[in-house]
C-alpha cells in the first residue's frame, strides 16, 4: 500500500497539474509519497489517493524478465524530476476478458515494447486502486521518476502511449509534473 498526498507539504514540488481526459484534481503545491496506509491527513492535505503494488499483468515471462533486467530501482539520486498520472479506464475495458485486455495493451498498443525503450532512464512503479474497492477515484496510479536530462525521452514515453489503441478506453487522467524540493 501506498498513500498519495497532495497538500502543501511534501518533499515533492507539484510543478503542473492538468486534467488530461475528464475531470482533473484540486490544486495542491506539493506531493508526499507514504509507504502504507495514512490513518490521518496532515494539515493542509487537499486530496488523498492510494494504490497498492501487485504482481506484474498482462506480461508473459520472456516480458517480465526484460523488464526485470533494465529496471532500475525508484530513488536513485539523479532522479529529481517524476510524475503521477492517475488513471481511470472505462466500462467497457472492464467487460473485456483477461485475455482481450491483454490484445489491446500488448499486441495492439505495444505498452510493453514502448517501456522497454525508455529504461532504465525512467523508472516506474505501478500502483493498483481498484482492487481496494468501488470508491477509488481511479484504476491506477503510474509514478516514473526521472533525471532532468532524460524530461524529454519521458514525454516521448507518455506521448507514445496516449497515443496507442489503449487509450481509447482511458475515461480519465490527470497529469501531476514534480521536482523533488532538494533538486
Amino acid at each position: 500500500m501506498f498513500s498519495f498526498i497532495g497538500g502543501s507539504t511534501g518533499p515533492w514540488l507539484i510543478d503542473q497539474m492538468h486534467g488530461v481526459v475528464g475531470e482533473s484534481m484540486v490544486i495542491a503545491s506539493r506531493l508526499s509519497l507514504v509507504p502504507g496506509s495514512v490513518v490521518q491527513l496532515p494539515p493542509g492535505a487537499a486530496w488523498f489517493l492510494r494504490g497498492i503494488t501487485s504482481n506484474e499483468r498482462y506480461v508473459v515471462r520472456e516480458e517480465k524478465e526484460a523488464l526485470v533486467s533494465r529496471q532500475e530501482g525508484l530513488g536513485r539520486g539523479a532522479s529529481t524530476r517524476a510524475a503521477l498520472i492517475p488513471i481511470r479506464k472505462n466500462a467497457t475495458w472492464w467487460a473485456l476478458t483477461q485475455d482481450e485486455r491483454r490484445e489491446v495493451f500488448e499486441a495492439q498498443s505495444h505498452h510493453i515494447a514502448i517501456g522497454l525503450k525508455y529504461l532504465p532512464a525512467v523508472a516506474r512503479r505501478l500502483h493498483h486502486c481498484r482492487d481496494l474497492g468501488p470508491d477509488e477515484p481511479f484504476d491506477f496510479l503510474t509514478w516514473f521518476e526521472y533525471a532532468p536530462s532524460d524530461s524529454s525521452a519521458f514525454e516521448d514515453l507518455v506521448g507514445a502511449l496516449r497515443a496507442s489503441p489503449e487509450w481509447k478506453y482511458v475515461d480519465r487522467e490527470v497529469d501531476i509534473r514534480l521536482t523533488h524540493a532538494e533538486a
